[in-house]
């Protein structure tokens, strides 16, 4: 059984080597690294050799109507149809024993320090299996629905840049603004990958604006990690960069003291689901609760406060106060009736 699971796990492997636009052409070699990389952590040829990435390509061929083919001029294989994905095909019953015996795996490192992190998403899988035994119910929708993240484009270049984080080498990509839709070529030194809401970024030195900038992957194309080591800033360190942050807005400026006040019923929401690590309670009224942190004001946050409509009111900084009566006031502009 452990030879099948391997061989349908390097399946989905292969699969997402032949679909990626950022390496096209893999060659024999370069699948069978991918392969032996993800199942044993290891390259070296030990675990996976030619003829079983051989035989693996000739049975999705045959069991999965693959469309591989492969390209002399290029040196590598590709799909003939750029649509094809081996996701898009029903699971078998090994695919769902496969996807169980993993399950089972994980939930046995659960309260592992380095997978604690990641607990809520083994808990989603672990509750999708338990739920219904067969992954494939297509009338589980119509009883249970589960939060699904919307998809969004730029996962592919997280290998490669975490490959330039680890070794330092300057990289570039051509980078879409949002505010101005206007897209420029960036050239910067990878320092830390961070998610946020499902969608990824990369926290880089830009050389060229000598600072330390935040880029949406999903707003790059043509991403390129050269051959040439950067020098790294001394005084970034990826623990303390988002110690005072709330969402994926940060800087070096030193964080403010936000004193705010909550009505009772938006105070159960946010005791229960904080702003940030440094939040606390620091007066209870009989209609309202008073409290305080210490974060660097961001956008996400100012957006935060006023999600709660009048349930919050900030009493300090003055500046943060009178931001949060601006936006109100534009607000009362759009809503104003003649």
């Amino acid at each position: 059984m452990p030879h099948i699971k391997n061989a349908l796990i390097r399946y989905r492997i292969i699969d997402r080597c032949l679909r990626n636009n950022y390496r096209p052409f893999p060659s024999k070699k370069d699948i069978r690294e991918l392969c032996e990389e993800a199942l044993f952590g290891s390259i070296e040829g030990d675990n996976i050799c030619d003829s079983t990435i051989e035989k693996d390509l000739f049975a999705m061929r045959l069991e999965h109507d693959a469309p591989i083919k492969y390209n002399k001029r290029e040196g590598g294989y590709f799909y003939t149809d750029p649509n094809f994905s081996i996701n898009d095909i029903p699971l078998s019953n090994d695919d769902v024993t496969s996807i169980k015996f993993a399950i089972n795996t994980l939930k046995q490192f659960r309260e592992v320090e380095m997978f604690k992190q990641f607990g809520s998403a083994i808990d989603k899988i672990v509750d999708r299996i338990t739920i219904s035994d067969d992954p494939r119910d297509k009338d589980l929708s119509s009883y249970v629905q589960f939060e699904i993240a919307l998809s969004s484009s730029g996962n592919e270049y997280l290998t490669p840049l975490l490959e330039a984080i680890r070794n330092s080498l300057i990289t570039k990509f051509v980078y879409t603004s949002f505010v101005s839709g206007k897209a420029k070529e960036r050239r910067v030194i990878p320092l830390l990958l961070k998610e946020y809401r499902n969608r990824w970024y990369l926290i880089s030195y830009d050389l060229e604006k000598k600072d330390i900038m935040t880029y949406a992957l999903e707003r790059m194309t043509d991403v390129f990690v050269l051959n040439e080591k950067g020098e790294k800033p001394l005084n970034f360190n990826p623990d303390l960069f988002f110690k005072y942050a709330i969402g994926i807005t940060s800087s070096e400026d030193e964080p403010s003291k936000v004193i705010f006040k909550a009505d009772n019923v938006s105070s159960k929401y946010i005791i229960s689901q904080p702003f940030h690590s440094s939040q606390k309670v620091i007066k209870e009224g009989k209609n309202k609760i008073t409290f305080e942190l210490e974060i660097l004001i961001s956008e996400e946050f100012t957006r935060s406060i006023l999600s709660y409509g009048g349930g919050i009111e900030v009493i300090e900084p003055s500046e943060l106060r009178e931001e949060i009566v601006c936006r109100l006031e534009e607000m009362m502009k759009n809503y104003k009736l003649d």
